[in-house]
């Protein structure tokens, strides 16, 4: 069986993806035959080539065939549904459609008269768009939609590809970490514990003991041990090193503020990169469900509110870079110089500070070596599952910790929230405050702190004080996730931006004394309500003194910086 190895060109190459594409399902659904028929052919017609359409004309019809496709293991990129078809409508079909493919993008046919379904079909099923029947020409009107639906099933995680594989201890706080920041960067993969068969043979075929662990094999056979968020990020498809060395607009931190600065300075023409030590979304991305967004009246998870942010942002064309950390800004001239952790630095003509903040630590004795082994910082959704039927402890009194509470309550048997104040109502938004008092399995210990955790390999229990008695109570805890209080991310910028006593920064008119300028300040005109005492350098979110910190108002501080960064630039 000698002679040489055959070898494919692009054209061999291109063949194979569409074979493999062809796998790949759009499906549409409308219960009368003759637009059913009309929607499949004009499907055909753009994308026949490399993808299947199927069609069906009613909605139990087509959920058999999701089934099948789910069976034989088939992907769905679209699913298209007509909204007035008898016995179940469009949005009835698609809630259902989503538990078989959530993945699928959601599209729904509809009538003028009916537009006001539609939008509320964007808040009870994540609807993706809507579509006004009929859409001649379907070049102008079906196929640009289409295609940037498509696209964004590709680049989302449901797209065909290799799933990196975590193998790690339960109750090892590196490997709690890396499963974090993956989930909050929205890269699939999958756990095995050091203990299971499968986990051994990764570990085996890596050629590693475990003693140290994690280990993380990516997509293309990759073995990291132990792995730095930087290294992860660089190996599992994440941007890490910018494209250029100057840019218009550099947004430092990728929350809700930034993320709202980096979408409105990329679509307005301003070249953007934004800059994120960990994953994006901040502390709003771990939210299990905001409710009080504008727009979302059933609410919408961190996680879903981030990767539509992040989608946009790159959509418009902004850079993303992930796991990079800025140790310094430095003013060069007319440029503004951004320092990386690492060394290499960039510049920019104006800087957009979006850092937000951190929960603050708790100071009681046996926390510190629980962390990460049933002691959370934040949400941490991915340890979630694993609560089930068991008792868990909140510490804090803001809406974070209350959205926690709410969400875990679902599979737990019980939750105890424990605010050192007198009630909720002082911190906690009015909404969750009635929905915790609802919830049967939610029990509020108000004067409660944590005075110490017990546990050798993981938490065991927890010592509870009264801090109007002194009292103290043994309890049983597994699983204790604190959100108290807020420090700003902002000790890197001593020196260089004003800040107050806490280290939020100054800006605007806070800064001012008398109506006069900052020292130092060098502008004939005072500085804008979102400037710090650096000409060309903003802030929008929570690390800004006297923010509101909510999501719609980081969001709206972040398009308002933009645009004073227009005024500036104009100006210079």
């Amino acid at each position: 069986m000698g002679g040489t190895p055959k070898s494919f060109g692009v054209g061999d190459f291109m063949a194979q993806a569409a074979s493999a594409a062809a796998r790949t399902v759009i499906l549409t659904v409308d219960d009368d035959p003759g637009v059913s028929r009309a929607v499949a052919r004009d499907l055909r017609r753009r994308y026949g080539e490399s993808y299947r359409i199927v069609r069906a004309e009613s909605g139990e019809s087509a959920l058999e065939a999701l089934r099948e496709l789910k069976l034989r293991g088939d992907l769905v990129a679209v699913i298209m549904a007509d909204y007035r078809m008898p016995e179940m409508n469009g949005i009835e079909f698609l809630e259902q459609a989503l538990d078989v493919y959530p993945g699928a993008r959601r599209v729904l046919l509809t009538a003028y008269a009916d537009t006001g379904a539609a939008i509320d079909a964007i808040n009870i099923i994540d609807l993706d768009h809507y579509l006004l029947k009929p859409w001649d020409p379907p070049e102008e009107k079906l196929y640009p939609v289409l295609d940037d639906l498509l696209e964004a099933w590709r680049t989302s995680d449901y797209r065909p590809v290799p799933t990196t594989k975590v193998v790690g201890h339960r109750w090892s706080a590196q490997s709690s970490k890396v499963r974090e920041f993956l989930a909050r960067n929205q890269v699939p993969y999958r756990w095995y514990s050091v203990d299971t068969p499968e986990g051994g043979r990764l570990l085996a075929a890596a050629g590693q003991d475990g003693e140290r662990l994690p280990l993380v094999v990516t997509s293309d056979g990759t073995a990291l041990v132990a792995p730095e968020d930087s290294e992860l990020a660089a190996h599992v498809g994440l941007a890490t090193t910018p494209t250029a060395e100057f840019y218009d607009l550099v947004v430092i931190g990728g929350g809700p503020a930034g993320l709202g600065a980096a979408v409105y300075g990329a679509s307005e023409g301003l070249r953007t990169l934004l800059v994120e030590r960990s994953a994006t979304g901040g502390q709003a991305g771990q939210s299990s469900r905001i409710e009080n967004y504008l727009g979302f009246p059933d609410g919408v998870s961190g996680a879903q509110l981030t990767d539509r942010a992040r989608r946009q942002a790159k959509k418009f064309g902004a850079e993303i870079l992930t796991a990079r950390e800025v140790s310094a800004l430095e003013v060069n001239g007319a440029a503004r110089i951004v320092r990386f952790s690492d060394g290499p630095a960039i510049a920019a003509h104006s800087v957009i500070l979006a850092t937000g903040v951190s929960y603050r630590q708790l100071a009681a004795p046996g926390l510190l070596k629980l962390t990460g082994c049933g002691v959370f910082y934040g949400s941490a959704l991915t340890e979630a599952p694993a609560c089930s039927g068991m008792d868990v402890f909140i510490v804090g009194g803001a809406n974070s910790a209350g959205q926690a509470a709410m969400y875990l309550s679902r599979n737990a048997k019980s939750v105890t929230l424990l605010v050192r104040g007198e009630s909720l109502s002082a911190s906690m938004s009015h909404y969750l405050v009635q929905q915790i008092a609802e919830a049967p399995n939610i029990v509020v210990r108000t004067r409660t702190v944590v005075e110490e955790a017990h546990g050798s390999d993981r938490l065991e229990q927890l010592t509870l004080r009264d801090v109007a008695t002194g009292e103290t109570e043994l309890v049983d805890a597994q699983w204790l996730f604190v959100f108290i209080g807020a420090a700003p991310l902002t000790d890197w910028l001593e020196g260089t931006v004003l800040r107050d006593e806490h280290g939020f920064i100054l800006t605007g008119p806070d800064m001012t004394c008398d109506g006069q300028p900052p020292p130092d300040w060098e502008l004939d005109r005072p500085p804008y309500h979102l400037e710090t005492n650096v000409p060309g350098v903003f802030v929008a979110g929570d690390a800004r003194a006297e923010s509101a910190k909510r999501v719609a108002s980081a969001v709206g501080e972040g398009a308002m910086a933009v645009m004073l960064v227009h005024r500036y630039l104009e100006q210079s």
